[in-house]
């Protein structure tokens, strides 16, 4: 069975234009890698926890911050080139960055050294307009961009 995530893609509409809040994957692998490397808030979850606790979970861990109240939209699970199925949700809300503080995993840096060292899941969070956060994010996660502005369609957005 493949892996499960869930994640949340928090969006709002400033002046007409859509924009999204995605991460940037904190450590080494990923220290000098931008474009294509950003992803949505997600993490993974097991039977025992449903896909949209899960999402709020990894959201609060990963940004620091409680997930806004609003209305939510269901994306379809989107496969992923790893073969990992993520069940992805949106959330309208403005929400202020600033004081965003992702949790910490560790590795052994660099490899076969025997020093472990802690980085954060994500160094940062960045609001991108969708055209760039298309750019930004990974290749298989930018079907939910897609899904998005379908949703938003009615609204005049771009």
């Amino acid at each position: 069975m493949p892996q499960a995530s869930a994640g949340l893609l928090l969006f709002r509409v400033i002046d007409g234009t859509a924009e999204v809040l995605i991460g940037h994957p904190g450590g080494p692998f990923w220290a000098r890698k931008d474009d294509g490397a950003w992803s949505i808030p997600k993490g993974e979850f097991d039977g025992s926890e449903q896909a949209w606790p899960a999402a709020r979970r990894e959201f609060a861990e990963e940004v620091g911050l409680a997930v806004p109240e609003g209305p939510r939209i269901d994306f379809p699970p989107l496969r992923q080139p790893s073969g990992k199925i993520i069940t992805a949700f949106a959330v309208e809300a403005d929400l202020d960055v600033t004081d965003a503080v992702s949790n910490t995993f560790e590795i052994e840096w660099p490899r076969g050294s025997g020093r472990l060292r802690q980085y954060p899941e994500l160094d940062r969070v960045q609001w991108f307009p969708v055209g760039q956060a298309r750019v930004k994010l990974l290749k298989g996660q930018r079907p939910l961009l897609d899904q998005l502005m379908q949703q938003l369609a009615g609204r005049a957005v771009e």
